[in-house]
């Protein structure tokens, strides 16, 4: 094959691509240490979710991606204007005796800080959502 057969630079395209992606993911998982935490453990290491922050009229909406983890180890605060997400996610016990080929869902605590816009807002009613936590943020 020639060198300008486009089979070969679309190849190597999509592996550079591919390997673009796996960087992303892992930068997006990595842990973080917080030190300016609001959380009463500040500085134990955690990994950050990816959210996303929807405004409407009356009320913001948080989405953080959190499949997997338990409701119950999710904590929800409102300070200084910052939203404050945090817990654990915690590996279930059958798999303490299993073989693990891959894991890539990050585990043990997170945390995520997020600048609200200004206003003055109130945690309507969290809930979990096709492995979503989504926040309602009632603006008062």
């Amino acid at each position: 094959m020639k060198k300008t057969d486009p089979r070969l630079w679309m190849w190597s395209d999509a592996i550079d691509m591919l390997n673009r992606a796996e960087r992303m993911h892992r930068q997006m998982f990595q842990p973080a240490s917080r030190a300016d935490a609001v959380s009463p453990r500040r500085h134990a290491p955690c990994w950050e979710p990816p959210v996303d922050m929807i405004e409407t009229e009356r009320e913001l909406i948080v989405l953080a991606a959190l499949p997997g983890v338990d409701p119950e180890r999710i904590s929800v605060a409102i300070q200084n204007g910052t939203l404050a997400i945090s817990g654990e996610r915690v590996l279930p016990a059958e798999l303490n005796r299993a073989t693990i080929h891959r894991m890539e869902l990050p585990q043990g605590r997170f945390e995520r800080q997020l600048v609200l816009p200004p206003g003055r807002y109130e945690v309507a009613h969290p809930r979990v959502v096709n492995g979503c936590l989504a926040i309602v943020l009632r603006k008062v």
